[in-house]
């Protein structure tokens, strides 16, 4: 597909359609293109942990969603939660931070990632949603997440049952200044 065409039919999905499952391979798809974002020094810090069979994915909703992202993510057919290790990316060999952001390159690093990821799924025929509200201390007990790593997203996958509409976007005019 496109690439003007996936950013303009990319959209948040909050209506999946049931019984759709997702390979192993269309997964590890998703990541591959993720990690050719750029990042810090090329120190690639995000780490993925994948909630793909039935059950898990029943797990995780049921003890790791709020309310209306529970609802919002019934019949998906895969979660992927995203994090990255601390204090590696904005931060110099000695573990002091470059500047004032610090660990906020390494979310910065991983957002590149996620942009890529959701792209990939729909270049796949998925459709995604990104929550960050949810109990982020079950998600890194259920997935083992390392104490130095940073949970940043948690992405439901599947196909939408429904066409979302496009939301309104500022004017440039609005966002952006000219020099």
């Amino acid at each position: 597909m496109e690439f003007s065409k996936l950013i303009e039919e990319r959209r948040s999905v909050r209506d999946y359609k049931c019984g759709v499952s997702i390979s192993r391979d269309d997964i590890e798809k998703m990541i591959y293109a993720a990690q050719q974002a750029p990042s810090w020094k090329n120190s690639q810090t995000g780490r993925y942990y994948i909630a793909s069979t039935p059950e898990a994915v029943s797990y995780v909703r049921e003890n790791c969603l709020a309310s209306f992202n529970y609802s919002r993510t019934e019949n998906a057919s895969a979660f992927v939660l995203m994090a990255f290790k601390k204090g590696i990316s904005g931060f110099t060999p000695d573990g002091e931070p470059t500047d004032a952001l610090g660990n906020g390159w390494g979310a910065y690093d991983l957002g590149l990632q996620n942009a890529i990821f959701l792209l990939k799924a729909k270049e796949l025929g998925y459709d995604t949603l990104i929550m960050g509200l949810r109990n982020e201390e079950a998600l890194k007990k259920i997935f083992s997440v390392a104490d130095d790593e940073i949970v940043v997203s948690l992405i439901a996958i599947g196909k939408r049952a429904s066409d979302p509409t496009k939301p309104q976007r500022k004017d440039i005019e609005e966002i952006a200044k000219f020099y």
